[in-house]
C-alpha cells in the first residue's frame, strides 16, 4: 500500500538561510540571518516587514536568482541551492517592476513569455483565452504595454507569470503604485486561482490589510523572522491594547496622532474614520495622559496593530532607524520639518492655489478636463483617483512643469500662464518616480538643487547642512544616487525639495511601496509642516493616508467626480454596505459608478 510522505505537501522548505552583501565600504550587511520557512500546498503566504527586512532577498533565493551563503532551499522537492533552475518550470515569479516590454503589445508580451517557458502552440491556444478573460485584457491584445494604465500593466504582468500554469506563484509587491480598484481586481483573480486551481501563493506586500487576505503571515525585520502564523495570531500581539479615540472638536485627528506618537508607550497611532486608532506597546496597559482626555474605547486588533507592536519591540532592542527617515520615532517626533523662517506670514485660510476650468490636451486626448478647486494656506489637500485619472498631469501643471492648454491656474499669487518660473521659487516638488541625477553623488545633487533654487552664501551653507543632518545623508554623501538604497533616494528627493523652504509642497505618491512604519513617520513630518503653515498637496493610492488631509477631490477621466472633507467623502461609501464606510469604500463606489456611466459594452477603456 502506498503511503504519503509527511513532507509531500511542502512546496517550499527553507532551513538556516544566510545571505550577506557588501556595504561598499569594506564591510558586510546581513540581509538574511538563519531564516527557516515552510510554504504548504494551496497556502497563501504573505511576507511583511519594513524596508530592508530581507523580503525581496528571500524571494530571490527561493526563485534561484540569488545564491545563498549557507543553508538549504527545497522547492517542489528540488534542491535550489545546488540546482537553482531545477523548479523553474513549476514556479512563476512576478517582480516589483512586472518585467514587461513596453514597446511590445499585450499579445507580444504573452508570446514572448510563452516562448521563454517553452509553452507549446496547442497549450497557448487553450491558455491565452483563459488568461485574457480573467484579467479583462481580451480587448487590448494589440495595445502597446507602455500605453496601459498601471492597473492594466499589473494584470498583464500577472498573465505573463501564469502563462506556464505554475504550481507556485511568487509576487513581490505586485500592488505598489496602483489604485484600490485595481488592487481589488488583482486579489479577486488571486482568490480564484488559489481556490479553483490549487495554486500556492507567496507574496510580499507593504499593505498590511492585504496580508490579512492570506492564511499565513510572516513578519520579518533585520533579516530575521519575528513571528509567523495566521493573521489573527499576529494581530493578537496587540490584544487588549488597541483603542479608538474620539477627537476633541478643536483638534484635528492628524494633530492628535502627531502628539501621541511622541509618547514612548505608543506603538502605533493613525487617523481612522474621523477618530484616532491607538495601539500601546507591549507590556503597557495604561493610556497616555493626553489620550485620557478623549473618549477611548477598546477595539479588536488587526494584523497591522500586532505588526507595529512587534516592530517597535524589535527596534527598541536593535535601535535601528527606519529606511525612509533615518531617525527613530522619538527623534522624528521632535524634529522640525523646516527651519523656523520657512513660512512667511499670511492670513489664515488664505487661498494659495486657485484652479478654474483647467484643461490639458495631448493632441486629441484630453488628460485634464475643466477641473476646478482651491487650496488654502496650511492645508493638506489630497488628490485621489485611479491610474490614468489625470492626477500627475494636474500636478505637473500646478508645479509649473507643464503648460496648461486653457483655464486659470494661480499658485502662490502667480499666474502660471505667464509666470511659471516665478511660481516655482515658492514650490517644492517630489515626483512619483525618483527624478534626481543618478550619475551625480548625493552631495552633488544637493549642491545642484541649492544653486537651482538660487541659494547663495551663508544661507546656502546653512540649508545644505540642514538637509544632510535632517535626512541623515552623511554616510552616503560621496555615493552616486543610483547606488544608494531606495529609502535613501526618497530622503534625498525630499531634502532637495525642501532646500529653499517652499511655502507649497507637492508630493506625487511619495510613499508608494514604503513600509507602514516609514509611512507613519513621513506623515508625522508632513503634519508638522502643515502646522507651521506650509501648504501640502499630495496624491496617493493608499486611502488610509487620505485621512491625514483636510480636504480632497477624487478624479477620473480627467474630471473631478467628488470633493470635500474626509467626513463628507466617507459618506459617499455608504453604498458599499459597511456600517462605518471608509474613504476607500467611497473611492471604490465613486469610481465604479463612473465606470458604469462611461464604459458601455464594446467600448474601449
Amino acid at each position: 500500500m502506498e503511503t504519503t510522505s509527511p513532507t509531500a505537501d511542502l512546496i517550499v522548505a527553507c532551513r538556516g538561510l544566510h545571505k550577506t552583501f557588501s556595504d561598499g565600504r569594506g564591510g558586510d550587511i546581513a540581509a538574511l540571518a538563519s531564516i527557516s520557512l515552510e510554504v504548504r500546498r494551496g497556502a497563501m503566504v504573505a511576507l511583511v516587514g519594513p524596508d530592508g527586512a530581507g523580503k525581496t532577498t528571500l524571494i530571490r533565493l527561493i526563485t534561484g536568482l540569488l545564491p545563498a551563503d549557507s543553508g538549504d532551499i527545497q522547492v517542489l522537492g528540488n534542491n535550489i541551492v545546488l540546482h537553482p533552475h531545477a523548479a523553474e518550470s513549476e514556479v512563476s515569479y512576478m517582480p516589483q517592476k512586472f518585467g514587461l516590454y513596453e514597446d511590445l503589445t499585450v499579445q507580444e508580451n504573452l508570446d514572448l513569455y510563452a516562448a521563454m517557458h517553452g509553452v507549446t502552440a496547442s497549450d497557448r491556444k487553450q491558455r491565452y483565452p483563459e488568461l485574457l478573460a480573467m484579467t479583462n485584457l481580451d480587448r487590448f491584445t494589440k495595445r502597446m504595454a507602455g500605453r496601459l494604465s498601471g492597473g492594466m500593466k499589473q494584470k498583464l504582468g500577472l498573465a505573463c507569470a501564469l502563462v506556464q500554469s505554475p504550481q507556485l506563484l511568487i509576487l513581490d509587491e505586485p500592488t505598489v503604485g496602483v489604485d484600490p480598484v485595481s488592487r481589488q481586481e488583482l486579489w479577486s483573480i488571486l482568490f480564484r486561482l488559489v481556490n479553483k486551481q490549487s495554486l500556492t501563493l507567496l507574496i510580499s506586500t507593504p499593505y498590511l490589510e492585504e496580508a490579512e487576505f492570506c492564511n499565513h503571515a510572516v513578519v520579518m525585520y533585520g533579516g530575521k523572522i519575528l513571528t509567523e502564523g495566521s493573521p489573527q495570531s499576529v494581530a493578537n500581539h496587540a490584544r487588549e491594547r488597541t483603542y479608538k479615540l474620539s477627537t476633541p472638536a478643536e483638534v484635528k485627528p492628524r494633530q492628535l496622532v502627531a502628539t501621541l506618537l511622541k509618547d514612548p508607550t505608543v506603538a502605533d497611532v493613525v487617523p481612522e474614520g474621523g477618530d484616532v486608532r491607538l495601539v500601546l506597546n507591549a507590556n503597557v496597559t495604561a493610556l497616555p495622559s493626553f489620550a485620557t482626555t478623549t473618549h477611548a474605547k477598546k477595539t479588536k486588533p488587526r494584523l497591522a496593530d500586532g505588526f507595529m507592536v512587534l516592530l517597535r519591540q524589535a527596534m527598541a532592542s536593535g535601535g535601528h532607524p527606519t529606511e525612509l527617515t533615518g531617525k527613530t520615532p522619538n527623534q522624528l517626533a521632535t524634529a522640525p520639518a523646516l527651519a523656523p523662517s520657512a513660512v512667511t506670514a499670511a492670513p489664515s485660510g488664505e487661498s494659495v492655489v486657485q484652479v478654474h476650468d483647467l484643461v490639458r490636451r495631448f493632441g486629441e486626448f484630453v488628460a485634464v478636463d475643466h477641473v476646478n478647486f482651491e487650496i488654502r494656506k496650511g492645508e493638506i489637500f489630497a488628490l485621489l483617483g485611479p491610474n490614468g485619472a489625470g492626477k500627475s498631469t494636474t500636478f505637473r501643471m500646478l508645479c509649473g512643469l507643464l503648460p496648461l492648454t486653457s483655464g486659470t491656474l494661480r499658485v502662490a499669487g502667480h499666474d502660471l500662464r505667464h509666470a511659471r518660473a516665478s511660481a516655482r521659487q515658492a514650490v517644492g516638488y517630489v515626483a512619483q518616480k525618483f527624478s534626481l541625477y543618478r550619475q551625480l553623488s548625493v552631495q552633488d545633487n544637493i549642491a545642484f538643487f541649492a544653486s537651482a533654487y538660487g541659494l547663495r552664501g551663508h544661507r546656502r551653507k546653512q540649508r545644505i547642512e540642514w538637509a544632510i543632518e535632517e535626512f541623515d545623508l552623511e554616510k552616503h554623501l560621496l555615493s552616486t544616487t543610483e547606488t544608494i538604497p531606495d529609502g535613501f533616494k526618497r530622503r534625498l528627493a525630499m531634502a532637495c525639495a525642501l532646500l529653499h523652504e517652499p511655502t507649497i509642497l507637492f508630493l506625487d505618491e511619495p510613499t508608494s511601496g514604503v513600509d507602514p512604519l516609514a509611512r507613519r513617520e513621513f506623515w508625522q513630518r508632513i503634519t508638522t509642516m502643515a502646522d507651521q503653515g506650509v501648504t501640502v498637496v499630495v496624491t496617493t493610492h493608499f486611502m488610509e493616508e487620505a485621512e491625514y488631509s483636510d480636504r480632497m477631490v477624487i478624479m477620473m477621466n480627467g474630471r473631478v467626480l467628488a470633493g470635500g472633507t474626509p467626513t463628507e467623502i466617507r459618506r459617499l461609501g455608504a453604498a458599499q454596505g459597511t456600517n462605518e464606510p471608509t474613504i476607500e469604500d467611497a473611492f471604490i463606489q465613486v469610481v465604479m459608478e463612473e465606470q458604469k456611466a462611461t464604459l458601455k459594452p464594446g467600448a474601449a477603456a
